[in-house]
């Protein structure tokens, strides 16, 4: 927790000390983290061998389960050695990528604060770029990775991941299955074999639990400390989940197997109905299966919330069966606890004012100081809309404000935070459920807006910063505009600051109808106002449904508008004529815009050092 704080404080100070003290920082944080994966690593190590002298196991190497034990003395590498060796090599392999990346942008920053051409950072590496190209940002087809496979207006199946997740997820299911099948001896009697893989595959399906529901937490702690989005762990959830369950089902039917040897269907039913911690077991196993039918993409994206209450209670069922399963068998296990910190801030006054275009604007105005990074994004909870819900939205601008009372001086701590608060807003696009609740009750209000009271989890993400890029676009898709406005501002104020290598930015906006310029207006025209905005800063709007040719209309040579939807190949290639540096690509919008992007960036590699950031969020 020191180096959290320590990376905490970096990010407080970043006026100051733009990377120094982050890129140390990070590099501490994985170290630290490499540490006690390795700790972890040799703890389960000893403990599972010498879990294995008591069930004649052969996790620790050696011979098989035929009462000779785990054998410490054989020559032969152990599953567990095989396991360490191959979660430390991942572990180095990680930390050396974690911190070269890191090097690269903290030393590009640097050398580009008074660097205006900044040319040796715009040519591609010619590996690199192929890397990029081939497999870190290629789909695993052509083209579509984030846009939905719909097979009707109501039937969503999910959409397909990258080339690079795909083969992390299928090495990750192969060691799975490596680790159960490995060393075990098939000439022995089908009852001995039978439990052999019962042990293994139930042991495994516990262990994959952990990542599992660290995956899971939306303050996962291994977001910053791996700087991977929620999107990403979200996909890693959902496919561990599943290995979980092939691995809960093969430790059912293995001990189904050899129990049906020893006494046949009579013994399988006295055992389930007989046995509290074979019944408890089964319970979770029926558990598991149930989670994987119910989350189905279909079933889970149809009806989100009836998934999402069931999906927790089936969960606390496969808990309470895996933990009175596991006490009646007399396992071993230990207890492993870890701080997971809350982020509430408590119940706060909340402005809600309903916007043309179907959209709601949500003012928060926090109890407390609220430290803001672009690209954060928090969970609202209003229990005047949806008791029971709470939902992820992008903060789309915050500002900091004092209250002085002349007549009260600040006596203590308490006091000082009373007197500074910060002003959170978000954009609300209406869906169904609790969106469509949300901006209902807005429009149907006196003069369009109400106030009620909102608790604010977070705030989470904001890991890809684009300080170290001297060209920037940034695309959005309508609501995605409020992901983009808060780095549009910060960049443009480091340009001021001379604290970003930044000396283009581009910012492309897609939107149906001007009318959904209002959502942001009040803010566009503080970034339009500040200190050397038309010496970095354009903003090219787009128009995808005009009502008329009337509409459209540009304000000024950096401000400009235009109707139908862009080219974006056309528009990378205007920006990469005159590159200034590397040049970083973001993206926020619908999946269709983000597959567009990904594949104009994926095109134009070896035409110039770029980068590709997505900001997707998928469930």
């Amino acid at each position: 927790f020191l180096f959290i704080r320590t990376d905490r404080q970096a990010r407080d100070n970043s006026t100051r000390r733009p990377q120094r003290i982050l890129i140390t920082s990070r590099i501490l944080t994985i170290l630290h983290y490499d540490f006690f994966t390795s700790i972890f690593g040799l703890v389960s190590y000893f403990r599972n061998g010498l879990c294995c002298r008591g069930t004649g196991s052969n996790w620790g190497g050696g011979e098989s389960s035929s009462g000779r034990g785990c054998q410490s003395q054989s020559t032969q590498p152990g599953l567990l050695q095989l396991h360490l060796h191959r979660t430390g090599l991942a572990d180095c392999s990680f930390a050396l990528w974690r911190v070269g990346i890191e090097s690269v942008k903290y030393v590009r920053t640097l050398t580009c604060l008074n660097n205006d051409t900044q040319k040796y950072f715009a040519a591609p590496s010619k590996r690199w770029a192929s890397f990029k190209k081939h497999l870190l940002y290629a789909p695993v087809f052509s083209k579509r990775h984030n846009r939905e496979i719909q097979l009707s207006s109501a039937m969503n199946v999910g959409t397909l991941p990258t080339r690079f997740q795909l083969m992390f997820l299928l090495s990750y299911f192969g060691t799975n299955v490596l680790f159960c099948v490995y060393s075990i001896d098939w000439a022995l009697p089908a009852a001995s074999s039978a439990k052999e893989l019962r042990n293994r595959t139930g042991i495994l399906a516990v262990v994959n639990m952990i990542p599992l529901f660290i995956m899971a937490a939306r303050n996962n702690p291994l977001m910053n400390w791996l700087n991977l989005s929620f999107d990403s762990f979200n996909l890693l959830h959902r496919w561990t989940g599943r290995i979980v369950v092939l691995e809960a089902i093969a430790h059912a039917v293995s001990w189904g197997v050899s129990t049906y040897i020893g006494g046949g269907w009579a013994a399988i039913s006295k055992a389930i109905t007989g046995t509290p911690f074979i019944t408890y077991g089964f319970i979770a196993v029926v558990a598991f299966v149930v989670i994987a039918f119910q989350t189905n993409s279909i079933l889970r994206h149809a009806f989100y919330e009836t998934f999402k209450y069931l999906h927790i209670a089936l969960v606390i069922l496969v808990i309470i069966g895996l933990c009175y399963c596991t006490m009646g068998g007399r396992a071993r296990y230990e207890n492993s606890q870890g701080h997971v910190p809350e982020c509430w801030k408590g119940g706060s006054k909340t402005l809600v004012e309903a916007l043309p275009g179907n959209a709601s604007r949500v003012t928060i105005e926090m109890a407390r100081p609220w430290t803001f990074k672009p690209g954060q994004h928090a969970y609202l909870y209003m229990p005047a809309i949806g008791m029971m819900t709470s939902h992820p939205f992008s903060i789309a601008w915050s500002e900091e404000a004092e209250n002085l009372d002349p007549e009260k001086l600040a006596m203590n701590r308490q006091d000082i935070l009373e007197m500074q608060k910060t002003q959170m807003s978000f954009i609300i696009r209406a869906r169904t459920g609790f969106t469509s609740k949300l901006y209902k009750k807005a429009e149907a209000a006196p003069g369009g807006k109400f106030y009620t009271k909102c608790f604010a989890e977070g705030p989470y993400g904001g890991m890809h910063m684009m300080h170290s890029y001297g060209s920037v676009m940034m695309f959005a898709g309508g609501v995605g505009i409020t992901h983009q406005v808060p780095h549009v501002r910060d960049l443009v104020a480091g340009y001021a600051n001379g604290t970003v290598a930044a000396r283009k930015i581009v910012l492309v906006w897609i939107i149906q109808s001007p009318e959904h310029l209002e959502w942001i207006r009040p803010w566009m025209t503080a970034i339009l106002a500040m200190d050397k905005r038309r010496d970095v800063l354009r903003i090219m709007l787009f128009v995808s449904r005009p009502r008329s040719t009337k509409e459209i209309h540009s304000p000024s040579a950096t401000v400009q508008m235009f109707p139908g939807r862009p080219n974006i190949d056309t528009l990378m290639d205007i920006e990469m004529e005159n590159q200034v540096g590397a040049m970083g690509v973001s993206v926020c919008g619908s999946g269709a815009l983000s597959d567009d992007v990904r594949r104009a960036v994926r095109a134009r590699q070896h035409a110039g050092n770029i980068d590709f950031v997505e900001e997707a969020f998928s469930w």
